[in-house]
Protein backbone atom coordinates (compact mmCIF):
# COMPACT_ATOMS: atom_id res chain seq x y z
CA UNK A 1 0.00 0.00 0.00
CA UNK A 2 1.02 3.22 -1.11
CA UNK A 3 2.09 6.52 1.69
CA UNK A 4 -0.76 8.06 0.04
CA UNK A 5 -3.42 5.25 0.38
CA UNK A 6 -2.36 4.62 3.92
CA UNK A 7 -2.93 8.44 4.63
CA UNK A 8 -6.28 8.10 2.97
CA UNK A 9 -7.20 5.22 5.57
CA UNK A 10 -5.96 6.54 8.40
CA UNK A 11 -7.81 9.91 7.39
CA UNK A 12 -11.07 8.02 7.22
CA UNK A 13 -11.15 6.94 10.67
CA UNK A 14 -10.48 10.44 12.15
CA UNK A 15 -14.04 11.29 14.28
CA UNK A 16 -15.18 13.68 16.82
CA UNK A 17 -12.85 12.60 19.81
CA UNK A 18 -15.72 13.52 22.81
CA UNK A 19 -18.89 15.33 22.72
CA UNK A 20 -19.99 17.56 26.00
CA UNK A 21 -23.81 17.84 26.16
CA UNK A 22 -25.53 19.87 29.46
CA UNK A 23 -26.02 23.50 28.41
CA UNK A 24 -29.46 24.33 27.30
CA UNK A 25 -28.98 27.20 24.98
CA UNK A 26 -26.06 27.95 22.11
CA UNK A 27 -22.56 27.46 23.44
CA UNK A 28 -20.74 31.21 22.87
CA UNK A 29 -17.34 30.16 24.11
CA UNK A 30 -14.58 27.69 25.06
CA UNK A 31 -11.11 27.98 27.07
CA UNK A 32 -9.10 24.83 27.82
CA UNK A 33 -6.85 25.37 30.98
CA UNK A 34 -3.58 24.58 32.25
CA UNK A 35 -2.60 21.15 32.89
CA UNK A 36 -4.69 19.90 29.77
CA UNK A 37 -7.45 17.80 31.86
CA UNK A 38 -10.12 20.60 31.88
CA UNK A 39 -11.95 23.33 29.98
CA UNK A 40 -14.84 25.67 30.79
CA UNK A 41 -17.51 26.64 28.76
CA UNK A 42 -20.04 29.89 28.28
CA UNK A 43 -23.35 29.89 26.91
CA UNK A 44 -26.62 32.23 26.52
CA UNK A 45 -28.36 29.75 29.29
CA UNK A 46 -26.31 32.25 31.49
CA UNK A 47 -23.93 29.79 33.12
CA UNK A 48 -20.05 29.02 32.74
CA UNK A 49 -19.42 25.29 33.25
CA UNK A 50 -16.33 23.22 34.10
CA UNK A 51 -15.65 20.36 32.09
CA UNK A 52 -13.52 17.28 32.53
CA UNK A 53 -12.09 15.88 29.59
CA UNK A 54 -11.11 12.47 30.19
CA UNK A 55 -14.81 11.49 31.15
CA UNK A 56 -16.78 14.11 29.16
CA UNK A 57 -18.38 15.35 32.40
CA UNK A 58 -19.54 18.47 33.72
CA UNK A 59 -17.43 19.05 37.61
CA UNK A 60 -19.40 20.56 39.47
CA UNK A 61 -22.61 23.11 39.73
CA UNK A 62 -22.94 25.47 37.11
CA UNK A 63 -21.33 28.81 37.67
CA UNK A 64 -24.24 31.47 38.24
CA UNK A 65 -24.02 34.65 40.27
CA UNK A 66 -27.07 34.98 42.31
CA UNK A 67 -28.83 32.49 40.48
CA UNK A 68 -28.62 35.33 37.28
CA UNK A 69 -30.25 34.03 34.86
CA UNK A 70 -28.67 36.80 31.87
CA UNK A 71 -27.12 34.64 28.93
CA UNK A 72 -23.05 35.20 28.73
CA UNK A 73 -22.17 36.35 25.56
CA UNK A 74 -18.59 36.15 25.69
CA UNK A 75 -15.41 34.92 27.61
CA UNK A 76 -11.97 34.70 28.05
CA UNK A 77 -9.07 33.33 30.20
CA UNK A 78 -6.46 35.57 32.21
CA UNK A 79 -2.96 35.15 30.95
CA UNK A 80 -2.11 32.81 34.10
CA UNK A 81 -5.29 30.83 33.91
CA UNK A 82 -6.45 31.65 37.14
CA UNK A 83 -9.50 34.17 36.45
CA UNK A 84 -12.24 33.96 33.41
CA UNK A 85 -13.58 37.20 32.10
CA UNK A 86 -17.32 36.59 31.13
CA UNK A 87 -19.66 39.36 29.64
CA UNK A 88 -23.73 39.40 29.69
CA UNK A 89 -26.46 40.75 27.71
CA UNK A 90 -27.32 43.29 30.21
CA UNK A 91 -23.80 44.73 30.25
CA UNK A 92 -22.70 43.19 33.29
CA UNK A 93 -18.71 41.76 33.37
CA UNK A 94 -17.65 39.22 35.89
CA UNK A 95 -14.13 38.05 37.23
CA UNK A 96 -14.83 34.30 38.24
CA UNK A 97 -12.02 32.45 40.26
CA UNK A 98 -11.14 28.93 38.47
CA UNK A 99 -10.53 27.29 41.63
CA UNK A 100 -13.12 28.44 43.85
CA UNK A 101 -15.69 29.06 41.19
CA UNK A 102 -16.89 32.16 42.71
CA UNK A 103 -17.43 35.76 41.13
CA UNK A 104 -14.50 37.80 42.95
CA UNK A 105 -14.96 41.15 41.24
CA UNK A 106 -18.03 42.27 38.50
CA UNK A 107 -19.11 45.63 37.30
CA UNK A 108 -21.64 47.13 34.86
CA UNK A 109 -20.53 48.77 31.69
CA UNK A 110 -21.63 51.87 30.78
CA UNK A 111 -22.44 51.57 26.96
CA UNK A 112 -24.58 48.38 27.26
CA UNK A 113 -24.55 45.41 25.83
CA UNK A 114 -21.37 43.71 25.81
CA UNK A 115 -19.82 41.80 22.60
CA UNK A 116 -16.10 40.77 23.27
CA UNK A 117 -13.23 40.76 26.54
CA UNK A 118 -9.77 40.66 25.97
CA UNK A 119 -7.05 40.96 28.81
CA UNK A 120 -3.78 42.43 28.79
CA UNK A 121 -0.78 40.36 28.58
CA UNK A 122 -0.12 41.30 31.83
CA UNK A 123 -3.49 40.19 33.41
CA UNK A 124 -3.94 43.83 34.65
CA UNK A 125 -6.27 44.87 32.47
CA UNK A 126 -9.27 44.37 30.62
CA UNK A 127 -10.58 46.27 27.37
CA UNK A 128 -14.35 45.39 26.73
CA UNK A 129 -15.91 46.42 23.09
CA UNK A 130 -20.01 47.61 23.20
CA UNK A 131 -22.88 47.30 21.15
CA UNK A 132 -22.55 50.84 20.90
CA UNK A 133 -19.31 51.48 19.19
CA UNK A 134 -17.77 52.61 22.12
CA UNK A 135 -14.61 50.21 23.93
CA UNK A 136 -13.32 50.81 27.28
CA UNK A 137 -10.50 49.96 29.34
CA UNK A 138 -10.69 48.47 33.24
CA UNK A 139 -8.23 47.57 36.01
CA UNK A 140 -8.98 44.43 37.34
CA UNK A 141 -7.91 44.83 40.84
CA UNK A 142 -10.19 47.87 41.21
CA UNK A 143 -13.34 47.32 38.91
CA UNK A 144 -12.76 50.59 37.43
CA UNK A 145 -12.25 51.99 34.40
CA UNK A 146 -8.71 53.98 33.94
CA UNK A 147 -8.45 57.03 34.26
CA UNK A 148 -6.64 58.02 31.13
CA UNK A 149 -7.95 60.50 28.70
CA UNK A 150 -8.60 58.35 25.20
CA UNK A 151 -9.05 55.22 27.14
CA UNK A 152 -12.17 55.76 29.25
CA UNK A 153 -13.77 55.78 26.93
CA UNK A 154 -12.42 54.78 23.73
CA UNK A 155 -14.97 56.39 20.71
CA UNK A 156 -14.51 53.98 17.73
CA UNK A 157 -15.44 54.18 14.15
CA UNK A 158 -17.32 51.39 14.30
CA UNK A 159 -21.15 51.48 14.35
CA UNK A 160 -20.56 48.50 16.84
CA UNK A 161 -17.78 46.72 18.33
CA UNK A 162 -17.53 43.06 17.76
CA UNK A 163 -14.39 42.08 18.76
CA UNK A 164 -11.45 43.76 21.04
CA UNK A 165 -7.68 42.46 20.90
CA UNK A 166 -4.80 43.69 22.84
CA UNK A 167 -1.37 43.17 21.17
CA UNK A 168 1.01 40.66 22.21
CA UNK A 169 3.38 42.92 24.19
CA UNK A 170 0.77 45.09 24.87
CA UNK A 171 1.57 48.05 22.92
CA UNK A 172 -1.43 48.35 20.69
CA UNK A 173 -5.53 47.57 21.23
CA UNK A 174 -6.96 46.89 17.77
CA UNK A 175 -10.62 46.79 17.28
CA UNK A 176 -13.05 45.08 14.49
CA UNK A 177 -16.34 45.92 13.53
CA UNK A 178 -19.10 47.04 11.70
CA UNK A 179 -18.15 49.86 9.69
CA UNK A 180 -15.81 50.96 6.25
CA UNK A 181 -12.63 51.29 8.83
CA UNK A 182 -12.76 47.21 9.66
CA UNK A 183 -10.20 47.37 11.84
CA UNK A 184 -8.79 50.69 13.75
CA UNK A 185 -5.57 50.32 15.75
CA UNK A 186 -5.03 52.09 18.44
CA UNK A 187 -1.96 53.20 20.97
CA UNK A 188 -2.51 50.88 24.21
CA UNK A 189 -1.22 53.14 26.75
CA UNK A 190 -2.88 56.33 25.32
CA UNK A 191 -5.67 55.29 22.82
CA UNK A 192 -4.17 57.33 20.44
CA UNK A 193 -5.49 56.10 17.04
CA UNK A 194 -2.24 54.40 14.95
CA UNK A 195 -4.26 53.11 11.65
CA UNK A 196 -6.92 51.78 10.13
CA UNK A 197 -7.72 49.14 7.99
CA UNK A 198 -10.88 49.45 5.49
CA UNK A 199 -12.58 46.14 4.61
CA UNK A 200 -16.11 45.52 2.61
CA UNK A 201 -17.37 43.52 5.48
CA UNK A 202 -17.48 43.54 9.00
CA UNK A 203 -14.76 42.31 11.18
CA UNK A 204 -16.04 40.21 13.53
CA UNK A 205 -12.45 38.12 15.03
CA UNK A 206 -8.83 39.51 15.44
CA UNK A 207 -5.69 37.38 16.11
CA UNK A 208 -1.98 38.70 16.46
CA UNK A 209 1.20 36.69 15.95
CA UNK A 210 3.08 36.09 19.27
CA UNK A 211 5.76 38.69 17.23
CA UNK A 212 3.30 41.01 16.61
CA UNK A 213 4.45 40.88 12.91
CA UNK A 214 1.12 39.91 11.52
CA UNK A 215 -2.60 40.41 12.21
CA UNK A 216 -4.77 38.27 11.58
CA UNK A 217 -8.83 39.19 10.67
CA UNK A 218 -11.60 36.92 10.00
CA UNK A 219 -14.96 39.15 7.98
CA UNK A 220 -18.42 38.71 7.05
CA UNK A 221 -17.87 37.26 3.92
CA UNK A 222 -16.16 34.44 5.30
CA UNK A 223 -12.64 35.42 4.12
CA UNK A 224 -9.34 35.55 6.86
CA UNK A 225 -7.43 38.50 5.50
CA UNK A 226 -3.61 38.59 7.29
CA UNK A 227 -1.70 41.85 7.59
CA UNK A 228 1.73 43.19 7.94
CA UNK A 229 2.32 45.31 10.92
CA UNK A 230 4.54 47.29 9.86
CA UNK A 231 2.86 48.72 7.12
CA UNK A 232 -0.72 47.59 7.53
CA UNK A 233 -0.98 46.78 3.94
CA UNK A 234 -2.78 43.10 3.39
CA UNK A 235 -0.60 40.07 2.83
CA UNK A 236 -2.79 37.19 2.28
CA UNK A 237 -6.23 35.78 2.07
CA UNK A 238 -7.51 32.69 2.82
CA UNK A 239 -10.50 31.55 1.27
CA UNK A 240 -12.85 29.14 2.48
CA UNK A 241 -15.64 29.37 5.08
CA UNK A 242 -18.95 31.16 2.76
CA UNK A 243 -20.48 32.56 5.74
CA UNK A 244 -19.61 35.28 8.72
CA UNK A 245 -15.92 34.04 10.68
CA UNK A 246 -17.44 34.44 14.00
CA UNK A 247 -13.52 33.59 15.77
CA UNK A 248 -10.19 32.78 15.04
CA UNK A 249 -7.88 31.25 17.56
CA UNK A 250 -4.18 31.14 16.41
CA UNK A 251 -2.02 28.06 18.23
CA UNK A 252 1.02 29.64 20.11
CA UNK A 253 3.93 28.68 17.24
CA UNK A 254 2.15 30.92 15.05
CA UNK A 255 2.18 27.93 12.24
CA UNK A 256 -1.54 26.86 12.93
CA UNK A 257 -5.15 28.60 12.91
CA UNK A 258 -8.36 27.56 13.67
CA UNK A 259 -11.39 29.52 12.47
CA UNK A 260 -15.11 29.18 13.29
CA UNK A 261 -17.84 29.85 10.93
CA UNK A 262 -21.95 30.86 10.64
CA UNK A 263 -21.48 28.37 7.78
CA UNK A 264 -21.25 25.71 10.69
CA UNK A 265 -17.70 24.37 10.00
CA UNK A 266 -14.56 24.86 11.51
CA UNK A 267 -10.98 25.17 9.73
CA UNK A 268 -7.89 24.55 10.28
CA UNK A 269 -4.82 26.65 8.48
CA UNK A 270 -2.00 25.95 7.62
CA UNK A 271 0.00 29.56 7.68
CA UNK A 272 3.41 27.85 6.01
CA UNK A 273 1.52 27.85 3.09
CA UNK A 274 -1.93 29.91 3.73
CA UNK A 275 -3.41 26.70 2.90
CA UNK A 276 -6.42 25.03 4.05
CA UNK A 277 -5.87 21.67 6.06
CA UNK A 278 -7.89 18.59 4.78
CA UNK A 279 -11.45 19.27 5.14
CA UNK A 280 -13.99 21.22 7.26
CA UNK A 281 -14.92 19.85 10.53
CA UNK A 282 -18.32 20.00 10.39
CA UNK A 283 -21.38 20.78 12.64
CA UNK A 284 -24.82 20.70 13.30
CA UNK A 285 -25.25 24.73 13.51
CA UNK A 286 -23.45 27.60 13.59
CA UNK A 287 -20.11 27.56 15.29
CA UNK A 288 -19.29 30.01 18.09
CA UNK A 289 -15.47 29.90 19.58
CA UNK A 290 -12.83 27.36 18.97
CA UNK A 291 -9.42 27.18 21.37
CA UNK A 292 -6.52 24.91 20.82
CA UNK A 293 -4.62 23.18 24.11
CA UNK A 294 -1.75 24.09 25.55
CA UNK A 295 0.26 21.65 22.89
CA UNK A 296 -2.45 22.07 20.12
CA UNK A 297 -2.92 18.26 20.14
CA UNK A 298 -6.51 19.20 21.07
CA UNK A 299 -9.06 21.74 19.40
CA UNK A 300 -12.16 22.24 21.58
CA UNK A 301 -15.34 24.31 19.72
CA UNK A 302 -18.55 25.91 20.93
CA UNK A 303 -21.47 25.50 18.70
CA UNK A 304 -25.10 27.04 18.34
CA UNK A 305 -26.94 23.48 18.88
CA UNK A 306 -26.14 23.72 22.68
CA UNK A 307 -23.28 21.43 22.48
CA UNK A 308 -19.04 21.68 22.87
CA UNK A 309 -17.01 19.49 20.63
CA UNK A 310 -13.14 18.06 21.25
CA UNK A 311 -11.79 17.11 17.85
CA UNK A 312 -8.21 15.44 17.97
CA UNK A 313 -6.21 17.67 15.95
CA UNK A 314 -2.92 15.46 16.12
CA UNK A 315 -4.66 12.60 13.98
CA UNK A 316 -5.48 15.08 11.60
CA UNK A 317 -2.24 16.49 11.26
CA UNK A 318 -0.70 13.25 11.20
CA UNK A 319 -2.90 11.69 8.86
CA UNK A 320 -2.32 14.67 6.32
CA UNK A 321 1.68 14.77 7.19
CA UNK A 322 2.18 17.76 8.51
CA UNK A 323 2.50 17.02 12.60
CA UNK A 324 5.41 19.38 12.12
CA UNK A 325 2.75 22.12 12.85
CA UNK A 326 2.47 21.36 16.54
CA UNK A 327 6.12 21.92 16.79
CA UNK A 328 7.10 25.21 19.07
CA UNK A 329 10.45 27.24 18.78
CA UNK A 330 12.87 27.11 20.72
CA UNK A 331 13.10 30.61 22.07
CA UNK A 332 9.39 29.69 22.62
CA UNK A 333 9.78 26.74 24.76
CA UNK A 334 13.15 28.06 26.56
CA UNK A 335 16.09 26.43 24.53
CA UNK A 336 18.29 28.42 22.95
CA UNK A 337 19.44 26.26 19.66
CA UNK A 338 21.78 27.80 17.16
CA UNK A 339 20.94 27.59 13.27
CA UNK A 340 23.17 25.55 11.29
CA UNK A 341 23.91 26.60 7.46
CA UNK A 342 21.96 23.52 6.24
CA UNK A 343 19.36 23.92 8.62
CA UNK A 344 19.23 27.51 6.87
CA UNK A 345 19.23 26.30 3.64
CA UNK A 346 16.77 23.46 3.83
CA UNK A 347 14.79 26.46 5.08
CA UNK A 348 14.96 28.33 2.05
CA UNK A 349 14.62 25.68 -0.61
CA UNK A 350 11.93 23.50 1.22
CA UNK A 351 8.23 24.34 0.68
CA UNK A 352 5.61 22.67 1.82
CA UNK A 353 3.46 20.57 -0.54
CA UNK A 354 -0.47 20.27 0.15
CA UNK A 355 -1.39 16.58 0.89
CA UNK A 356 -4.91 16.53 -1.47
CA UNK A 357 -6.48 13.25 0.11
CA UNK A 358 -9.79 12.43 -0.93
CA UNK A 359 -12.41 11.71 1.70
CA UNK A 360 -10.25 13.63 4.11
CA UNK A 361 -12.37 13.74 7.01
CA UNK A 362 -15.31 13.56 4.95
CA UNK A 363 -17.74 11.23 7.37
CA UNK A 364 -17.26 13.56 10.49
CA UNK A 365 -21.09 14.73 10.31
CA UNK A 366 -21.88 10.99 10.77
CA UNK A 367 -19.35 10.14 13.35
CA UNK A 368 -21.68 10.55 15.94
CA UNK A 369 -25.40 11.81 16.55
CA UNK A 370 -25.92 15.24 16.80
CA UNK A 371 -28.80 16.44 18.83
CA UNK A 372 -31.67 17.24 16.49
CA UNK A 373 -32.94 20.67 18.37
CA UNK A 374 -35.17 22.80 16.03
CA UNK A 375 -34.95 26.11 18.33
CA UNK A 376 -33.91 28.61 16.39
CA UNK A 377 -30.53 30.51 16.87
CA UNK A 378 -31.56 33.41 18.64
CA UNK A 379 -29.44 36.84 18.83
CA UNK A 380 -29.17 39.89 20.86
CA UNK A 381 -28.45 42.12 17.97
CA UNK A 382 -30.68 41.80 14.80
CA UNK A 383 -28.27 44.24 13.07
CA UNK A 384 -25.45 41.67 13.67
CA UNK A 385 -26.92 39.28 11.34
CA UNK A 386 -28.25 41.94 8.77
CA UNK A 387 -25.28 43.60 8.32
CA UNK A 388 -23.08 40.35 8.66
CA UNK A 389 -23.05 40.03 4.62
CA UNK A 390 -23.65 43.60 3.25
CA UNK A 391 -20.48 44.90 1.75
CA UNK A 392 -19.93 48.56 2.18
CA UNK A 393 -20.81 51.44 -0.41
CA UNK A 394 -18.50 53.98 0.58
CA UNK A 395 -15.26 54.78 -1.33
CA UNK A 396 -12.81 52.06 -1.56
CA UNK A 397 -9.14 52.07 -2.23
CA UNK A 398 -7.65 51.90 -5.56
CA UNK A 399 -6.87 48.51 -6.17
CA UNK A 400 -4.61 46.79 -9.11
CA UNK A 401 -5.97 43.16 -9.34
CA UNK A 402 -3.43 40.79 -11.31
CA UNK A 403 -3.29 37.16 -11.75
CA UNK A 404 -0.14 35.47 -11.58
CA UNK A 405 0.78 31.93 -11.71
CA UNK A 406 1.88 29.91 -8.93
CA UNK A 407 5.52 30.27 -9.89
CA UNK A 408 5.36 33.73 -8.96
CA UNK A 409 3.24 33.09 -5.86
CA UNK A 410 3.38 29.85 -4.69
CA UNK A 411 1.11 30.06 -1.42
CA UNK A 412 -1.59 30.58 -3.17
CA UNK A 413 -4.08 27.63 -3.61
CA UNK A 414 -5.64 28.56 -7.21
CA UNK A 415 -4.16 30.94 -10.01
CA UNK A 416 -7.48 31.94 -10.61
CA UNK A 417 -7.83 33.90 -7.32
CA UNK A 418 -7.37 37.37 -7.83
CA UNK A 419 -4.60 39.32 -5.56
CA UNK A 420 -5.29 43.10 -4.41
CA UNK A 421 -1.79 45.00 -4.15
CA UNK A 422 -2.77 48.41 -2.17
CA UNK A 423 -0.89 51.13 -3.12
CA UNK A 424 1.79 52.66 -0.22
CA UNK A 425 0.71 55.90 0.98
CA UNK A 426 2.85 58.59 1.86
CA UNK A 427 4.67 61.08 -0.56
CA UNK A 428 6.51 60.08 -3.37
CA UNK A 429 10.51 60.77 -4.08
CA UNK A 430 9.49 61.94 -7.52
CA UNK A 431 7.59 65.25 -8.75
CA UNK A 432 6.83 63.36 -11.91
CA UNK A 433 3.48 61.57 -12.21
CA UNK A 434 3.57 57.66 -11.45
CA UNK A 435 3.44 55.82 -14.83
CA UNK A 436 0.78 52.97 -15.20
CA UNK A 437 1.77 49.73 -16.56
CA UNK A 438 -1.13 46.94 -17.11
CA UNK A 439 0.13 43.58 -16.92
CA UNK A 440 -1.62 40.60 -18.54
CA UNK A 441 -2.42 37.32 -16.80
CA UNK A 442 0.79 34.91 -18.08
CA UNK A 443 1.18 31.26 -18.30
CA UNK A 444 3.74 29.33 -16.46
CA UNK A 445 5.69 28.57 -19.67
CA UNK A 446 5.57 32.27 -20.79
CA UNK A 447 7.69 34.90 -20.70
CA UNK A 448 6.02 37.97 -18.73
CA UNK A 449 7.17 41.43 -21.01
CA UNK A 450 6.12 44.86 -19.54
CA UNK A 451 5.86 47.22 -22.19
CA UNK A 452 8.18 50.35 -22.13
CA UNK A 453 6.47 53.88 -21.83
CA UNK A 454 5.88 55.85 -24.95
CA UNK A 455 8.55 57.60 -26.41
CA UNK A 456 7.85 61.16 -27.27
CA UNK A 457 8.20 63.01 -31.10
CA UNK A 458 11.05 65.06 -30.01
CA UNK A 459 12.82 62.20 -28.30
CA UNK A 460 12.59 60.14 -31.12
CA UNK A 461 13.71 62.51 -33.78
CA UNK A 462 16.99 63.15 -31.82
CA UNK A 463 17.92 59.74 -31.47
CA UNK A 464 17.28 59.02 -35.03
CA UNK A 465 18.89 61.84 -35.87
CA UNK A 466 21.98 60.87 -33.93
CA UNK A 467 22.67 56.66 -35.16
CA UNK A 468 25.57 56.29 -36.26
CA UNK A 469 26.26 53.81 -39.14
CA UNK A 470 26.49 50.58 -37.43
CA UNK A 471 23.19 51.32 -35.86
CA UNK A 472 21.83 52.18 -38.97
CA UNK A 473 22.82 49.23 -40.49
CA UNK A 474 21.54 46.76 -37.27
CA UNK A 475 18.51 48.68 -38.00
CA UNK A 476 18.00 47.21 -41.39
CA UNK A 477 19.09 44.01 -40.86
CA UNK A 478 16.37 43.85 -37.62
CA UNK A 479 13.41 45.33 -39.51
CA UNK A 480 14.46 42.78 -42.61
CA UNK A 481 14.62 39.85 -40.54
CA UNK A 482 11.72 40.40 -38.28
CA UNK A 483 8.44 38.89 -38.59
CA UNK A 484 4.86 40.49 -37.34
CA UNK A 485 3.75 38.83 -34.30
CA UNK A 486 0.16 38.08 -35.77
CA UNK A 487 1.52 35.85 -38.95
CA UNK A 488 0.77 38.37 -41.59
CA UNK A 489 3.61 39.33 -44.51
CA UNK A 490 4.89 42.78 -44.75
Amino acid sequence: MSSTAARIKRASTIKIQKILRGHSKLVRGVAHLPGGQRIITCSRDGSLRLWDLESCTQIGEDWRDDEDEIGVWSMALSPNGRTVASSYLDGTVRLWDVETRKVVTKWKEPSGDVNSVCWSPDGVQIVVGSADGIARVWNVESGKPLIVQGLNPIQTGHESVYVVSYSPKATKIATGGYSEDGIEIRNAKTGKLLSTIKHEYAVWSLAWTSDENKLISGSGNGSLRIFDTATWHQIAVLNGHNQVVEAITLFRNDRLLASTSWDKTARLWNLDTNLSIGLPLKHEKDVEHAAFSADGKILSTACADENAYVWNIHAILKAAGLENLLSIPAQQSGLKKKKSFSDALANATQRPAPLQLPGLLEDLQDCDSFPTSNSLHPRPFVHRRRSAFSPFRESRPRTLQVRLSPLFYPTLPDVDDPIELQQRSGLSTSSSRTRVVGVAAQQDNQVLHVARPPERASDKKKRIKNLTWWNRLILVLSCASHSPVDGTSL
